[in-house]
C-alpha cells in the first residue's frame, strides 16, 4: 500500500490517516487522576528523544512528560539551557517567536487541515494559533481552557500546562472511540554568539525528513497513546 504521503500527493482523499498512524513513533501517556496539588510527574513516562537532523551533534537535553485524566491532558517540558533567550518584542507574538521555546502541534488527521499549535516560551507566554497545510495560519484563533506556566532555573527552564479533554474532543483531536492523539513535539533552542548573533537550532521529537527545518509537515507528527 502507498504511504499516506504518496496518496496525499496523488489526491486520494479516501485514505484513512489512522492506518498510517499505526506506524508512527509513539509516546505513552499514562492515566492519573490529578489532585489540586498538581500532577505527580514521577508517574509519567520520560521522553528525551529530541534531536536536530539539521545540526548533528548539537546537544540540548529536552525532557517531555504527560499524564491524563477525565478532565485534562497534562504536559511538561524540562529544557537544559545554559543560554536561555527571552524575546523583547512589543507584542506577544514577537516575544514568543524571538524566545527559546517548546512547542506542541495537534491535529485530527495527517492532512493537517486544520492543525493546532502551541508555542511556549520559558516565561510561560504562549503563542496559540490554528493553521492548515501548508502554513495557512490563523493568528486570531483562541484555544479555550489552555493553562500554561513557565519557570527559569539554574539548569534551563520548565514549561508545564494542561488542555481540557472536552476541548480536544470538540476539535476532533481526540475521537470518542480512540485513545490516540496525533501530535508533534518540538523545541527551538536559541544561542547567542560572542558577536551577538542568534544561532537557532530546531529539535523535533520525530525527524520530519525535510531538507530544511520545518515542523509544519505531516512527517513531523507522532502519536500520543493514552493508556489507562
Amino acid at each position: 500500500m502507498p504511504s499516506f504521503y504518496e496518496m496525499r500527493e496523488q489526491g486520494d482523499t479516501a485514505f484513512d490517516p489512522s492506518i498510517e498512524a499505526k506506524a508512527l513513533k509513539s509516546y505513552v501517556v499514562r492515566y492519573q487522576p490529578v489532585e489540586a496539588s498538581g500532577p505527580d510527574w514521577s508517574q509519567a513516562d520520560l521522553l528525551t528523544d529530541f534531536s536536530s537532523p539539521w545540526a548533528p551533534g548539537h546537544e540540548s537535553r529536552t525532557e517531555f512528560r504527560a499524564l491524563w485524566d477525565e478532565r485534562k491532558l497534562h504536559f511538561r517540558f524540562d529544557a537544559r539551557d545554559d543560554t536561555p533567550t527571552l524575546g523583547q518584542g512589543t507584542s506577544l507574538r514577537q516575544r514568543v517567536l524571538e524566545s527559546d521555546r517548546v512547542e506542541i502541534f495537534l491535529t485530527s488527521d495527517l492532512s493537517l487541515s486544520p492543525y493546532y499549535c502551541l508555542e511556549m516560551a520559558p516565561s510561560g507566554e504562549s503563542l496559540v494559533y490554528r493553521a492548515s497545510y501548508y502554513r495557512q495560519i490563523d493568528w486570531g484563533w483562541v484555544l479555550p481552557g489552555l493553562a500554561v506556566s513557565g519557570q527559569m532555573n539554574a539548569r534551563g527552564y520548565t514549561v508545564h500546562g494542561s488542555l481540557p479533554m472536552p476541548v480536544l474532543r470538540d476539535l476532533g483531536i481526540l475521537h470518542s472511540d480512540s485513545k490516540r492523539i496525533l501530535a508533534g513535539l518540538f523545541r527551538a533552542d536559541f544561542c547567542q554568539t560572542e558577536g551577538g548573533d542568534i544561532v537557532r537550532t530546531w529539535l523535533p521529537w520525530v525527524p520530519p525528513g525535510t531538507e530544511r527545518p520545518d515542523f509544519h509537515v505531516p512527517t513531523a507528527f507522532g502519536v500520543l497513546e493514552l493508556v489507562a
